[in-house]
């Protein structure tokens, strides 16, 4: 037991003496000075950067024998004297292991880097100022460990025993900085407190590793001198098990785990997003990067969503070609509350210059009303509308916008297939679609019965239209920034209660000028077309239509602009045509404003369960002292009716208003306010001579008008619009008479008629009928 004792201190006294003597070897015989001037040509050599080394290099023997440097920078050869180093840290340290060394192996325990700077810069043409180096050191690679091998180390480290085994306990990187400069784009991205930590790194099995930095993200280059906020700061960490593979160069971190906490400038909350996977891998030897089984779950956080954050998960596999700039994203699947499902896949291409992607997306049927609520644009529409949408499409844009080809949309009951492109700022949009059928009455604002009480009397929809925003019609500043061109092509359509079908339509716009190209349909039996143009570049904005009507069945549009079930007064076939023009952005501007033409007319029409040419000839028969023995139609049919609008600063006025019965012709004038609703007609019936007259009359009394005036507020009574004009009665009878037996005679036939007029408006009875009566045959006879 002594013996064994005394030979174990032996042991220890000799390995005590084989240490010092390699303390002494090493911290006497080799100086690290010696190593400068060798480190300096190498970097030099094997990547033309320019190293110098301001501190010293020193070793350290306590509690490892280790070397480590301070104060060094290195420059690429291009840069000019006095810019800032390409690459500079203040400290870097290697320490070894002494065991291995009794062993004849170069053990490395520890590396350590504090404060790396690492500056990149892209020039105006797209060219990176590391591009060179990586070329260089590329090529060079091969035999870099030989020749890192100093002057003064002699043969026992370049011939003899010695190995150098890679098993480093700890490796750190703290306080890092790198900046990089995108000149061509006009930003800059920060990475600070760039930190990296890792243990027991070794090739032969995977090794804890861990990651983390600042991110900067600046839209200037020129933000510190105007003292910008970032557009972006994230706080991001990386962690898991490395595997090194370094003679394939292939590295793979075994179940990755991201995590960033975003900031958005003028966004206050954060935003937190988490990245996990199988594996990630790193693959030099063929410049491919891999995410395997990834996942991507993010819970954003904005006022208009509310006070909880929003969840979302995405599912995805990752493959790059870093040397084409290309990746693939497969087996996509976005879910999120309210039934979110959106899958499919993604090709992503020239990712360091302009990317672009293609692919397939699908999104499965869900109700968009609790996203719209979400993003505070709750739908003021139908309960059932926006509750069933879906739609799959190929894809492909960039960055500014995006293209759904081949696209099929499903929206509540109506399906729509063809192209939609969209700029992401907003500031384009092209489609051409065509659908089957679509309800627009179920999308536009819920009515409010006193403000759209008119609405009917105007053009379809345009009040529904307004009611949710009734400052403006529309998005002037978008539009006049908007690059259009649409076509819709509809088997039906339906706003405010009217149908159309086989619609056409053709929107184009840009520079501030939007165009309505065409707009056809075929209407009630009839046909509507219209073009028109919006002005955005002046101010007010100028608005053009040419509106067209072609033998549009009335008595089916009455009563679809009605809101009861009452019938429909009028039919027939109606046929206008005009040019309008008007400025400012309000509806009550723009009717105030409004100038223009219109002309129309009324074929094969009728008035219905009224017959004016019964109610006309049973007073001629009344004045005459006969009675009329004929049977009469319920229904008025007229030949033709016809006027024409001339509209100055929102009054219209028409001097030529006609409507023709068989027998009778009915004429008049009138103007209507748009601004106030304010009508006021004149209108007087003749009985005119012809093969078709409606009842034999008096050729006297064929020149006596029957007038009658209309008068009111679109929005009242209509029952109280129209009533028999005894004043212009009573003139045109004393004008006759003037004619035929002179004044005197007709200021009597005026004090003898005031009376049964008057009575004659509210009743016709049998003494003020017999007043009259006998009053026109004197007159007649």
């Amino acid at each position: 037991m002594k013996r064994l004792f005394q030979t174990l201190l032996a042991a220890i006294g000799v390995l005590g003496v084989v240490v010092a003597a390699a303390v002494v070897y090493v911290t006497t015989f080799l100086d690290p000075e010696d190593f400068k001037p060798r480190l300096v040509e190498v970097v030099r050599e094997h990547s033309g950067l320019e190293l110098s080394l301001d501190g010293p290099l020193s070793w350290s023997f306590y509690p490892r024998l280790g070397v480590s440097v301070k104060e060094a920078e290195g420059r690429l050869p291009e840069q000019q004297d006095g810019a800032p180093p390409f690459l500079a840290f203040t400290h870097a340290e290697v320490s070894l292991a002494f065991a291995p060394l009794l062993r004849g192996e170069i053990a490395i325990e520890g590396l350590m880097l504090d404060g790396m700077s690492l500056r990149l810069e892209r020039d105006e043409q797209g060219r990176g100022n590391w591009e060179a180096l990586l070329q260089r050191l590329d090529e060079r690679r091969e035999g870099a460990e030989s020749a890192l091998a100093p002057a003064s180390a002699g043969p026992s480290l370049e011939g003899g025993n010695l190995a150098v085994a890679l098993n480093i306990a700890s490796v750190q990187i703290r306080n890092g900085a790198v900046r990089y400069r995108d000149r061509a784009a006009g930003r800059e991205w920060l990475l600070e407190d760039v930190g990296l930590s890792g243990s027991n790194v070794n090739p032969q099995r995977a090794f804890p590793f861990r990651s983390s930095f600042r991110l900067k993200s600046y839209d200037r280059l020129d933000w510190r001198e105007l003292e910008r906020k970032p557009a972006l700061a994230s706080e991001i960490s990386l962690e898991g098990r490395m595997r090194l593979a370094l003679a394939e160069r292939r590295y793979v971190m075994e179940a990755p785990k991201l995590s960033a906490a975003t900031f958005f400038r003028g966004v206050e909350d954060r935003q937190q997003t988490d990245l996990t996977g199988q594996q990630l891998i790193l693959d030099l030897s063929q410049q491919r990067l891999q995410l395997q089984e990834g996942r991507l779950e993010a819970g954003l956080q904005h006022p208009d969503l509310g006070e909880d954050a929003l969840s979302l998960t995405l599912a995805l596999a990752l493959d790059a070609d870093l040397e084409q700039r290309t990746a693939q994203l497969r087996d996509l699947q976005l879910t999120g509350p309210d039934g979110l499902r959106l899958s499919g896949h993604l090709n992503l291409a020239d990712l360091d210059s302009a990317p672009s992607y293609s692919g397939q997306l699908s999104l499965a049927p869900l109700s968009l009303r609790p996203w719209l609520a979400r993003l505070g644009e709750a739908p003021s529409m139908a309960e059932g509308a926006l509750t069933d949408v879906a739609l799959t499409s190929p894809v492909r844009g960039d960055l500014e916008h995006v293209e759904l080809e081949g696209l099929t949309l499903v929206l509540d009951d109506s399906t729509f297939t063809g192209r939609l492109g969209m700029g992401f700022g907003g500031s384009l949009l092209n489609f051409e679609l065509q659908g089957d059928s679509l309800d627009l009455d179920r999308y536009l604002p819920a009515d409010t019965p006193a403000e759209q009480s008119a609405a009917r009397g105007g053009l379809p929809g345009i009040e529904r239209a307004l009611a949710s925003d009734p400052a403006s019609l529309v998005p002037a500043e978008w539009l006049a920034e908007l690059d259009l061109d649409g076509r819709l092509a509809l088997s039906r359509l339906r706003l405010n209660g009217l149908d159309f079908t086989e619609v056409g339509l053709v929107l184009s716009g840009g520079e501030g000028h939007q165009r309505l190209e065409r707009f056809e349909s075929a209407f009630y039996d009839g046909e509507l077309s219209a073009s028109g143009a919006l002005d955005l570049t002046r101010e007010p904005i100028r608005w053009q239509l040419e509106p067209n009507l072609s033998r549009v069945q009335l008595e089916p549009l009455i009563q679809a602009m009605t809101e009861d079930d009452s019938p429909a007064p009028l039919r027939g076939r109606l046929s206008l045509e005009g040019e309008l023009e008007s400025r400012e952005n309000a509806w009550s501007a723009l009717k105030r404003n409004l100038n223009g033409t219109l002309a129309g007319r009324i074929d094969e029409g009728a008035v219905l369960e009224a017959n004016v040419s019964q109610e006309l000839c049973t007073l001629a028969a009344f004045v005459e002292g006969r009675e009329t023995s004929r049977d009469w139609s319920a229904d008025t049919r007229f030949e033709r009716a016809e006027a024409s609008l001339r509209i100055r600063d929102g009054v219209a006025r028409s001097d030529d208003i006609l409507v023709t019965l068989p027998g009778i012709e009915m004429g008049g004038n009138g103007e209507l306010d748009l601004g106030s609703e304010h009508f006021d007609l004149r209108a007087a019936a003749r009985f005119v001579d012809g093969a078709d007259a409606a009842c034999p009359v008096n050729p006297r009394l064929q020149r006596v008008p029957l007038p009658v005036r209309c008068s009111g507020e679109l929005s009242g009574d209509s029952r109280e619009w129209c009533r028999f004009d005894r004043e212009a009665f009573q003139s045109s009878l004393a004008e006759l008479l003037r004619d035929e037996v002179g004044r005197r005679a007709s200021d009597e036939l005026e004090r003898r008629l005031e009376r049964p007029l008057e009575r004659l408006e509210e009743r016709m009875g049998n003494d003020a009928g017999r007043e009259l009566r006998d009053a026109l045959r004197g007159l007649l006879e």
